[in-house]
């Protein structure tokens, strides 16, 4: 039994002027065999400027609602997955752009910033280039550890300890970072960054951000500031507090 469209799906594609069988194309088209190596991040909205265009316009608006409260705002736009320097500048444009027409639709206007999250080790290795657009990096350490370990962090712990050396002191890389490997990249990128743009922010979002020894780890490279889950900011805290005692 054919299962019939949902009401959306069949009124989207009248008012567009296609067929189901096209619809179908397309949804067909964008499947991929491992989308965390994908058709993600900055990637899509190089493809597709009009999802870059529609967050933008999001957080512009939201901003400026938020200021006529008399709450003083600055936005931070942050373009994922970059390992370019084209291909943050195609981005940034999209938003520089995007956030002058809602500017010029509505008479105000909000201080902004648009910056970087360094996931991808080519990233890391021409932050330089990188910073020359970006006013802030956040270094995705979750996918950054990925990728340069060359494993999943959703599969690795099925086989994680049996591949590891001396898996009982080798700590896993996701919950503690990797000093000696991924930490050199993130070390190479805040060099990099701030050789460009000596007063760039930095800091990193992942779980590590709430690890006590990535914590200072980040502290001793200058980082101005750590992301993590809810639940593991105040183990955050106390090691920002313990590296800058200990500095």
């Amino acid at each position: 039994m054919r299962t019939p469209p949902d009401r959306h799906s069949e009124r989207t594609r009248r008012r567009n002027g296609i067929t189901l069988e096209e619809v179908k194309a397309k949804v067909d088209s964008l499947e991929e065999f491992n989308p965390m190596l994908g058709h993600r991040g900055c990637r899509l909205g190089i493809t597709y400027p009009e999802i870059t265009e529609m967050q933008t316009r999001a957080i512009i608006e939201a901003a400026l609602a938020v200021k006529a409260r008399g709450i003083d705002v600055h936005p931070e736009i942050m373009i994922p997955l970059v390992g370019s320097l084209k291909e943050i500048q195609n981005q940034a444009d999209v938003i520089n752009i995007t956030a002058a027409k809602v500017f010029e639709e509505t008479g105000q206007s909000v201080p902004y910033k648009v910056g970087t999250m360094i996931e991808v080790p080519r990233a890391a290795l021409t932050a330089n280039e990188i910073a020359e657009v970006a006013d802030f990096f956040s270094f995705g350490t979750n996918d950054l550890t990925q990728m340069t370990f060359g494993f999943s962090r959703d599969d690795a712990p099925k086989f994680l300890n049996s591949t590891r050396n001396t898996a009982s002191s080798r700590p896993d890389p996701f919950e503690v970072l990797d000093q000696e490997g991924v930490g050199q990249l993130v070390r190479m990128g805040v060099e990099k960054g701030r050789a460009t743009k000596p007063e760039l922010k930095v800091g990193i979002c992942g779980e590590h951000g709430g690890e006590p020894s990535s914590v200072k780890f980040c502290a001793k490279l200058g980082m101005n500031y750590v992301s993590c889950s809810p639940y593991r900011v105040p183990i955050a805290r106390v090691a920002a507090a313990q590296a800058a005692i200990e500095d």
